[in-house]
């Protein structure tokens, strides 16, 4: 069986992160990356329905080692796919990846403070293959999207309808839409993207929305950001662009935080001010729910809006009570307008990996980058330092997690150790993990997402200062966590 210091599961955004840090932090450590899919980029070689493109801007959600030199900001997913795929080619990293290799299983021994890896490898013409591996560190950088099967909600009638119906996770490159009517059953970030890609060629888009969403149009371009690189050196320039979004995110957050009727009634004034006077606004973009309670829909450019208020596509607010072999029925007993083509979306999470140890199944991640000791199910953990659902925190989290890899070379002298594992010391799970904020995806799994507890380091503070403090400049053993070696 091959051995390595570290294993990291996924050749992603967070994937390649870890393995650059790990090269540089870490340069005598063996590793390898596990991807089960043929090709780097996760999430955004995943996704490949029509106008697939970041909901945050790519000055926070980038690499701080590796400028994001593309003149839009808020991107479309080829683009990011390339960012990714060229930085690992760049650092060597690509050369350490396996593709085609699914994880089926990891168990940890405390006996022998080291990861076992199960995993089935497809190749090209050939049976799938068992691959066994053992690592001292296992570093999973998953995401926490199921792969494998998108969210998609019972409908009555569904298998009536004669027309095509097709799931963005899972989208068909034979998918001809051209002239036809098209229905997008959702109003989160799939759909807002969808509407105006989709709009572009098909006869005409409803999207069906059970309630509104926030719809917050941005530019596609930053202009200081541009403005900096033509002045300054490209580091500097995209360092101070992406603190300077950083600062925005958080003053528009707390800004919502303390006066969420005033944050709600600009961004509805907005939106009245992209579709006219006379669209009614508040029925499809007056959310019942205050400004980041959910996630905000960014809309580049206004192109949603454009694609409205030209006629190509429009909203309808409705629940549906079934579906016909033509079309939608709602609620309100109106129908949605006939057509060979139906789209619905929905994310699933949490992508929970599963570990087992020798006592058991462990349910979920529970952190399997720490050492896991014993039967857990993160339901009922705390994460130390609230890692992993920050896309911003993305470097700090990957530079945290490498000092506790090699805690040996970061205490030579006080700690000779192969194993470190969370101990709440009595800290009670007193809250859900993230506090205010419960989107479908969230909600439809909250008993299986991990809590936290009262003080510190098991509070999720949700504040990007506060949280780059603790993950890049304290302690790595400042509580929290034990260091230990197996038994002799």
């Amino acid at each position: 069986m091959e051995h390595f210091d570290v294993l990291i599961v996924g050749a992603g955004l967070s994937g390649i992160d870890a393995a650059y840090h790990l090269q540089k932090f870490c340069p005598g450590k063996t590793y390898v990356i596990l991807e089960q899919r043929e090709r780097i980029g996760g999430t955004w070689d995943l996704f490949r329905y029509p106008g697939i493109r970041s909901d945050s801007d790519m000055f926070t959600m980038g690499y701080s080692f590796r400028p994001w030199t593309h003149r839009n900001s808020i991107s479309d997913g080829d683009a990011i796919r390339d960012y990714i795929t060229d930085t690992a080619c760049s650092e060597g990293i690509d050369r350490h990846i396996r593709f085609r290799h699914r994880i089926q299983r990891v168990a940890w021994s405390s006996a022998e403070a080291r990861w076992t890896v199960e995993a089935i490898r497809k190749s090209d013409g050939e049976s799938a293959k068992p691959v066994r591996m053992t690592c001292g560190f296992l570093f999973c950088c998953a995401g926490y999207y199921r792969y494998d099967a998108g969210y998609t909600p019972e409908f009555p009638g569904i298998d009536r309808f004669a027309g095509r119906i097709v799931h963005p996770q899972a989208w068909p490159e034979d998918l001809d839409y051209a002239g036809k009517r098209v229905v997008i059953i959702g109003s989160g970030a799939t759909a807002v993207t969808l509407l105006p890609a989709m709009a572009k060629i098909a006869a005409h888009v409803v999207m069906l929305q059970r309630s509104p969403t926030y719809v917050v149009s941005l530019p596609a371009r930053d202009a200081i950001a541009n403005w900096l690189r033509r002045v300054l050196s490209l580091k500097w320039a995209y360092r101070l662009s992406r603190w300077k979004n950083i600062a925005y995110m958080m003053f528009v957050y707390q800004l919502a935080q303390r006066y969420p009727a005033w944050v709600k009634n600009g961004i509805i004034r907005k939106a009245q001010a992209e579709l006219g006077s006379g669209y009614d606004v508040t029925t499809h973009f007056a959310p019942r729910y205050n400004p980041w309670e959910q996630r905000l829909c960014v809309v580049p450019d206004g192109d949603m809006f454009h694609a409205i208020r030209t006629g190509r596509a429009s909203v309808v607010t409705d629940e549906i009570r079934e579906f016909t072999a033509n079309g939608i029925r709602l609620e309100s007993g109106r129908g949605t307008p006939s057509g060979p083509r139906r789209h619905g979306h929905g994310t699933r999470a949490p992508n929970h990996g599963r570990g087992e140890n020798e006592r058991g199944w462990m349910r979920g991640r529970c952190r399997p980058d720490f050492g896991v000791q014993r039967s857990h199910d993160v339901g009922r953990a705390e994460p130390c330092r609230g890692l992993r659902l920050h896309q911003c925190l993305l470097d700090s989290e990957s530079r945290l997690n490498l000092r506790l890899c090699v805690p040996a070379a970061e205490f030579p002298d006080r700690k000779g150790v192969r194993q470190v594992t969370p101990e709440p010391s009595g800290e009670k799970p007193i809250a859900p993990f993230v506090v205010g904020f419960n989107p479908g995806y969230i909600q439809r799994d909250a008993a299986n997402w991990p809590k936290q507890g009262s003080k510190p380091p098991w509070r999720v503070h949700q504040n990007y200062v506060r949280d780059i403090i603790s993950l890049k400049w304290s302690s790595v053993d400042s509580g929290g966590l034990k260091f230990s070696n197996p038994p002799a």
